[in-house]
């Protein structure tokens, strides 16, 4: 399974950085991952970069937003010295610094955080005509859980495991990264998907307009209790009315999305990013919805690893604890 990873690894690098030479620790030629390009993740990675070329272009800043795999790509592409940013789920990031889940037994304490940005609802979305109305009902079915190295997955497999449901006996499981989920819904090739996204996110908005859809309660007595025993996850619920034909708040629960970086990346160029994305914070704000309501104070929360200390010097100008 190790080399399978590895090789899954090595194959998304070109895939995913295709044509773009990374210096392991550029000063001015800035890559950051995302996540799907049908997600919220690579919203963040695409404008963070927008508004640093925009300001920092006369300092010689040049920075990409990538799509990627998500929060265990990103974040161990970060350690590999192939990005100098990440996104990552907040329980991801956790689990990195703390060494447990996919870094069980090694953890990467060079992890730094930088700041988080909207929170992530975890979402069990199934097609109307599947029937599907609740967890239990995915026994049977074809379920994407999210592919490999994607936050998404984790989540799905603690659902999974606590409405005792065996993902390799219980369901079809699939692997698909979201945009191909997407499609594979509306076509009718899949029942159900989980994913880890921001609201309101596009992908959802245009596989509701396409078919019918239902988003299903996440909300057990063994959910409330995951929740209530991990310090990055937070009970709350999808507004009704976002996305079409689901009229009421559906009850789930949500991780952070935040903003990483390691611990060899030059002080100078981290405080420069945040400088400059907290100085124009309004201008962020405008570029997606889920990032309508992000308040200083917020984006400092759901963070586990140490601020880097260029993040930190701004922080403290700002006298910011």
């Amino acid at each position: 399974m190790k080399n399978i990873w590895k090789l899954v690894l090595s194959t998304a690098f070109v895939i995913v950085f295709a044509g773009t030479t990374v210096p392991a620790h550029g000063a001015k030629f800035l890559v950051i991952g995302g996540g799907s390009t049908t997600g919220v993740y690579y919203q963040v990675a695409l404008n963070v970069c927008k508004i640093v070329n925009q300001k920092l272009k006369g300092a010689g800043y040049n920075c990409i937003g990538r799509p990627a795999l998500g929060s265990v790509f990103n974040i161990n592409a970060i350690k590999r010295g192939l990005l100098n940013f990440g996104v990552a789920q907040s329980d991801r990031h956790w689990q990195a610094y703390n060494g447990s889940a996919n870094w069980k037994g090694k953890a990467y304490k060079g992890l730094r955080s930088v700041f988080s940005a909207h929170p992530e609802t975890i979402m069990l979305v199934a097609r109307a005509s599947s029937g599907i109305k609740k967890v239990s009902d995915l026994k049977g079915r074809r379920v994407n859980i999210g592919n490999p190295g994607s936050g998404q997955r984790g989540n799905a497999k603690d659902i999974l495991r606590i409405y005792g449901i065996d993902r390799n006996k219980d369901i079809k499981a699939q692997g698909l990264q979201q945009n191909e989920a997407n499609r594979a819904l509306v076509d009718k090739k899949i029942d159900a998907f989980f994913y880890t996204v921001g609201n309101p996110w596009g992908g959802g908005l245009e596989i509701a307009n396409s078919t019918g859809i239902r988003i299903i309660p996440v909300n057990s007595s063994g959910i409330q209790k995951l929740v209530s025993s991990k310090p990055y996850y937070v009970m709350t619920a999808i507004p009704g009315g976002i996305y079409k034909g689901v009229n009421k708040d559906v009850p789930t629960y949500a991780v952070k999305a935040t903003f990483v970086t390691g611990n060899k990346e030059p002080n100078d160029v981290v405080y420069n990013v945040v400088k400059t994305i907290f100085d124009n914070l309004d201008s962020f704000r405008a570029t997606h919805p889920a990032f309508k309501y992000l308040k200083p104070k917020d984006m400092l929360g759901g963070n586990s690893a140490p601020f880097h200390p260029g993040a930190l010097r701004y922080y403290k100008e700002k006298g910011w604890k």
